[in-house]
Parts: C-alpha cells; structure tokens; sequence
C-alpha cells in the first residue's frame, strides 16, 4: 500500500512532477507547469532538442537531460538516485500529456517503487480535446492509442474492440490512416467517427462523418499530420450479435439460406445488417 499526501507532508526524497506541454498552441502551457519547470532540479525529457524550444519561449533554464523508450532502464536509475538523494525532477514529453502513448511509464513505477512522490499536473491531451468535439458520446469512452503497425496484430486487435459500446480513441500516423481506416470499416462496420489533425495548431482540422465517409475524404486529399481517430461504439443489441459472433460470413449468409430459407440475396441483406457491412462487401466474400 502506498498513501501520498503531495502537499502536506514533508518529506526527504524529491517529487517527480509529471508536467504536460502544448500539443500544438504554447499558449496551452499552465503558469503552474511553467513555474514547475522553472523551479525543479533538472527536467527529464523525451527529445531534449525539442523541449528546449519549449524553455527558450517560456525563459526556462532549468537542465535538461535526455528520458527516452531507448534509455530508458539507465536514465531511469539515474532519476531515481537524484529523487532519493532530495531532488526534484520534471517529466515531459515532446507534446501532451507524459506516460499516456509516451515515455514514462516505468519511471513513475520505479518512483514509487522507491516511495518517492509522483506529482501530475492537468494539461493538455490530444485524445480528451478530440472527444469534447467529435460530436460522439463522451460520458464513457475508451481510450486505445496506436494499433500495432502490423496489418495482422492491428485485425486482431479491432476484433478485440469491436463489442465495446463506448467511443473508442485511437491515435494513428498519417501514413497509416488508410490502412487503418480500410480494417476498421471491415470489422466494425459503417459507424459514425471523427478524426481530428493538427489539433491546437493554425491548420487544426476535424473530419466527422461515417467511416466510409471518411475514408473517401482520406482517398481524395493530402493526409498530413498526426491524427486521432474516435470511432462510435457498438451499439447493437448482444442478443442479436453474440449468436454468429464466431461464425464466418459464408457460414452467416448459408444459416439464413438454410433456417430461415432465404435467397441468397435476402441472406447476404441480413447479414450486411447483423454485421453493420455494406452488401457489395458481404456479396464478395460470400461469392469467392
């Protein structure tokens, strides 16, 4: 068990402040992150080129060492030698929020592990600012990040996903948006979603509309930029999904054929519908 009074108590070993930074507007930085930066021993960060930028706008001379996924075991033990020895120390990421799909993670572990104490302060988020605009449901939702970069891992991936009923929150690079878009139409069907690009910045972008409209606008402009993509929920009732969950699409189409002696075409209509597919897909897979 580990109870943390942050402000109460005092206490020997250093705090280590998780501070987030502006994903795109500097005028998005906390006067508190600021003076945080400002007055801890020394700032641990993703890329130090970047973040310098960051302390040079704001007049920041606080030092700067490098904490990345590739140094990560050795500069961990690093900071947590200096937080037992007294000091303070900030981490940051390039942009957003520290720890969530950025370095960070294993050090506030390590910190506690040390009993040292883990400060956050409130910042920006790409994925919460995407979601209060998308135009979806934003009383539950679930957050993912990136999908694997392999085509193989990211359809297992989505197959685990597709029975949440909440909105799902993904990020994704832009070389890989058609791919990702094209998979998620295939396994979730026809949804609603939004994604959202450059997010804070001057060419600050939002794309909402169905899947299959969203890929149309990905297939007919210039995909820039880091992009996050917030797809509905499954909102389809279990009982009428669970039944054929594990069925393939020709097996789907041959139960309505044989039980309920449909058509094919009245089938592969049905079938379109369980799954939330257009019936050009259902057709093609059926008629291979």
């Amino acid at each position: 068990m580990n109870e943390q009074k942050s402000f109460i108590e005092e206490d020997e070993k250093g705090i280590l402040y998780i501070v987030p930074t502006p994903i795109g507007n500097l005028e998005d930085m906390t006067l508190r992150a600021i003076e945080t930066l400002r007055t801890v021993d020394f700032i641990a960060a993703e890329d130090t080129r970047q973040t310098k930028k960051l302390l040079n706008h704001f007049d920041i001379h606080t030092p700067l060492v490098s904490y990345h996924e590739h140094n990560k075991q050795a500069r961990g033990e690093h900071i947590i030698a200096s937080l037992l020895q007294g000091k303070h120390v900030a981490l940051v990421s390039d942009a957003g929020t520290p720890t969530i799909s950025d370095p960070g993670h294993e050090l506030v572990v390590e910190a506690l592990q040390a009993q040292c104490k883990v400060v956050p302060l409130p910042g920006a988020n790409a994925a919460i600012t995407a979601l209060t605009a998308s135009g979806l449901p934003t009383t539950h939702f679930y957050f993912y990040g990136f999908l694997s970069r392999h085509k193989k891992e990211k359809k297992k991936e989505l197959e685990q996903l597709k029975h949440i009923k909440d909105t799902l929150i993904f990020y994704e690079a832009p070389h890989r948006l058609h791919e990702t878009l094209t998979i998620m139409h295939h396994i979730f069907g026809n949804r609603k979603m939004a994604i959202a690009r450059e997010l804070t910045k001057k060419f600050e972008q939002f794309i909402r509309g169905t899947i299959e409209e969203v890929i149309h606008w990905a297939e007919h402009h210039e995909v820039r930029g880091e992009f996050c993509l917030l797809v509905e929920g499954n909102h389809m009732p279990d009982e009428e999904s669970v039944w054929w969950d594990n069925l393939t699409i020709v097996e789907h189409v041959n139960y309505y054929m044989e039980a309920k002696q449909y058509t094919s075409k009245e089938a592969i209509k049905q079938v379109a519908k369980d799954r939330q597919l257009p019936k050009r897909d259902v057709y093609e897979a059926y008629h291979k």
